[in-house]
């Protein structure tokens, strides 16, 4: 069944009708028609970068929609063979089934595939909490659509093959795309790029950054060793329970360049004393986020802990003052 088949929730006017409407009437019918869509015939946006949490977050929202529907509606794509694709609203998708709804309320988009990954990268970078992971496909994802929708047509190159065709500079239409996401994401160029980078990573050094077990600079270095190295170097972290320094991850980055970095070669450089090395203690993100209060965004993570401790410091002070 097309989109057009399908009954709206708010039918605006058109063509004739129009002309005996006031202003106000005018532009409620130019609004975007949304429409009840079968949440059977929605399918996940290929390669989504963003994942869908089951969480406390979550909970609420299906709570949210179990007493007062879905509020937004969704951004879906119509698709070659009929059904849909999630553009936006990826979350209440799944809450809304989870709440027992069979259909929810979305505006249908004419989009290509490049629009759409524009799109769907846009709107879910508005979110309050984003891993680094999902930043790096987002950004990577958006920046092949602009560079697939930048290519120059007005440079010309003349040489004995194209003999003065208009042809692209893939450098030029690189540097163009650079741009544009960084205008878009707030992010500098070199941000985005160092971003785009971690996409290189094997899933278990990933997962370290999303972590903050690895920081971004010496992940961005990490990110040029081959698949199996990095595999050797995972197996090290775990051995050693320590993972590598900015300066250890250029060395490792050095000697895999020059076709070195065997697996004793990783386990020497890791033993390698860090400057001013202290023991560090780590965190899963998901552990602390049950305890947190839910306006504290990842961002925020860290100087929430400094806080607690510090007020809790205070109260052992104080405790032990009432004591003497």
């Amino acid at each position: 069944m097309s989109v057009k088949e399908r009954k709206p929730i708010d039918l605006g006017m058109t063509g004739l009708a129009e002309m005996f409407m006031n202003d106000k009437e005018r532009e409620e019918s130019r609004l975007p028609k949304i429409y009840d869509i079968p949440l059977s015939e929605i399918d996940e946006f290929p390669d989504h970068p963003f994942h869908v949490r089951i969480d406390d977050d979550m909970d609420q929202l299906v709570e949210s929609i179990k007493e007062r529907g879905v509020i937004t509606p969704v951004t879906l794509r119509l698709k070659e063979d009929g059904r849909y694709e999630t553009i936006s609203g990826h979350r209440r998708i799944k809450a809304s089934g989870l709440a027992g709804n069979q259909t929810v309320p979305a505006e249908i988009k004419e989009l290509t595939r490049d629009e759409a990954i524009m799109l769907m990268v846009d709107s879910n970078l508005q979110r309050s909490e984003i891993l680094p992971s999902e930043k790096a496909f987002a950004y990577k994802m958006r920046f092949e659509a602009l560079k697939r929708q930048g290519e120059r047509t007005d440079l010309q190159q003349k040489t004995p093959k194209n003999k003065g065709v208009l042809t692209s500079s893939p450098l030029e239409t690189k540097l163009r795309a650079d741009e544009k996401l960084s205008e878009s994401t707030g992010d500098s160029r070199a941000q985005v790029n160092r971003f785009i980078r971690l996409t290189e990573l094997v899933p278990e050094l990933l997962q370290m950054v999303d972590e903050g077990k690895i920081a971004m600079r010496p992940a961005v270095e990490l990110s040029y060793l081959n698949d199996i190295e990095q595999k050797d170097l995972v197996a090290q972290i775990m051995e050693s329970d320590a993972t590598p320094s900015h300066a250890q991850a250029i060395k490792l980055r050095n000697f895999s360049k020059e076709g070195k970095l065997t697996p004793e070669v990783i386990e020497s450089i890791m033993m390698e004393e860090k400057p001013n090395q202290r023991s560090k203690i780590s965190f899963k993100y998901d552990e602390l986020k049950r305890i947190m209060p839910k306006n504290i965004t990842y961002e925020r993570t860290n100087e929430f802990i400094v806080k607690a401790v510090q007020h809790y410091t205070k109260y052992l002070e104080r405790k032990r003052e009432a004591e003497r």
